[in-house]
């Protein structure tokens, strides 16, 4: 490196994890770490959990890193800023405040947007998304007085916003297009399960249903008109339908972006002196074989050490095992690779129980495994998806298989080999 260092745009889990990367990895140059939201680094995926629970809550615990953690790895942080253009001939990035960072290398963590609907009525007050800090902090503001919240979207963030809002004693209601719920991320058998566990808890789930309307009284919120021409009455709506990259920064500078921002499996773009990583990056998933972009602490974390090997001079192509997680009441759902295109599912455990594992096979070949409170066979699926040497639905389907051993043998043969 000239001198200049790496620039990361974006302050997030995977923008602080390339950071911390270098660090660990001895990387002695410059590093900026540019944030358009003015506090700390956080976590995000607490905010719609147990941040909107009805406990107490310490903003403090969210930081990603302590205050002197930046200090003491010397990261120049540059918080309540954007990046406004990429001069890539130049190789320097301005701010809106019109500083001008050179860098050797610059890493677009720039995440995601959240996405609205263009409904009557989407700018009354209390209506809401859910992406940041400060969305979170007026959401636990509106759970304050509401009786009941509707959030509109079946998937991780909006049933998560139903779960906390039962806990909270709010009613919550649910509305989505799909035809069952997180359709998106799951088979069919936990869509079932987590639905019936929702309508359990008194949640009202509308499915293939969608907002015609939202109407208000004074400015407020008050009636959802559902395309079934159904009328309910809410004082508090979540839109939670999804959420675009935010490819803005990438396209202006003539990077390639297909939802996402394009990249090799080296996590390099079309510019080899720029690299994306997180929620915006688009790469070849090597699990699947298919471009994916993936919305999860693991791949932003993952993500972050191999542009950090790269930056360091010890290049390998990103590798790792997809996973997820979400925690909905007393139900926690570990996801270990991808699913799409599934043909054969097979439970392992007991769903009474509320402790199970749906084994989710794409041609005879294991591609996801989805586990409801069984912590031990998420970590052998992730071992065995690793190996790519995962067991046959016979296998599977034998409750005498040990799953455990069978992932310990394929991970001493992966590492001999």
């Amino acid at each position: 490196m000239s001198g200049d260092g790496v620039v990361i745009v974006g302050a997030g889990q995977a923008g602080v994890g390339v950071a911390a990367a270098l660090r660990e990895q001895d990387f002695t140059g410059r590093i900026a770490l540019v944030g358009k939201e003015p506090h700390p680094p956080y976590e995000r995926p607490p905010l719609s959990k147990a941040y909107l629970g009805a406990a107490p809550v310490d903003d403090a615990h969210l930081g990603l890193r302590t205050p002197t953690w930046y200090v003491e790895r010397d990261v120049a942080l540059h918080l309540g800023r954007e990046v406004e253009d990429i001069d890539r001939h130049a190789r320097v990035v301005t701010l809106d405040d019109g500083r001008r960072l050179p860098y050797d290398h610059l890493v677009l963590a720039t995440g995601t947007r959240a996405r609205t609907l263009p409904v009557d009525g989407a700018d009354l007050d209390g209506v809401m998304v859910l992406r940041g800090l400060d969305d979170a902090r007026a959401l636990r503001r509106h759970l304050d007085r509401a009786r009941t919240v509707l959030t509109i979207g079946a998937g991780f963030i909006g049933l998560e916003v139903a779960a906390a809002a039962h806990r909270r004693g709010v009613h919550p209601v649910v509305v989505d297009v799909a035809s069952r719920v997180m359709e998106r991320a799951v088979t069919p058998t936990t869509s079932t399960y987590f639905a019936q566990a929702h309508r359990g808890w008194g949640t009202e789930l509308f499915l293939e249903t969608g907002v015609e309307a939202l109407r208000g009284r004074h400015g407020l919120v008050s009636t959802a008109v559902l395309t079934s021409g159904q009328q309910v009455p809410v004082d508090l709506v979540v839109m939670a339908v999804g959420v675009a990259p935010d490819t803005r920064l990438a396209a202006g500078a003539g990077l390639a972006t297909d939802d996402g921002v394009v990249v090799d499996e080296h996590l390099v773009t079309s510019d080899a002196a720029i690299s994306a990583v997180g929620d915006c990056a688009r790469f070849p998933e090597p699990i699947s074989g298919r471009p994916a972009r993936l919305e999860s602490v693991q791949a932003a974390t993952d993500h972050a050490r191999c542009v950090a090997a790269r930056i360091v001079g010890d290049p390998a192509p990103y590798r790792a095992v997809p996973w997820f997680w979400t925690h909905q009441g007393d139900l926690k759902l570990q996801i270990a690779g991808l699913g799409g295109g599934i043909d054969t599912e097979i439970v392992r455990g007991d769903p009474a129980a509320r402790k199970f594992s749906v084994f989710g096979f794409r041609d005879d070949r294991l591609a996801t495994v989805e586990s409801v409170n069984r912590p031990a066979d998420h970590v052998a699926a992730r071992r065995l998806l690793a190996a790519s040497a995962a067991p046959t639905p016979e296998q599977v389907a034998d409750p005498d298989t040990d799953l455990k051993g069978l992932a310990a043998s394929a991970a001493a043969v992966a590492a001999a080999s």
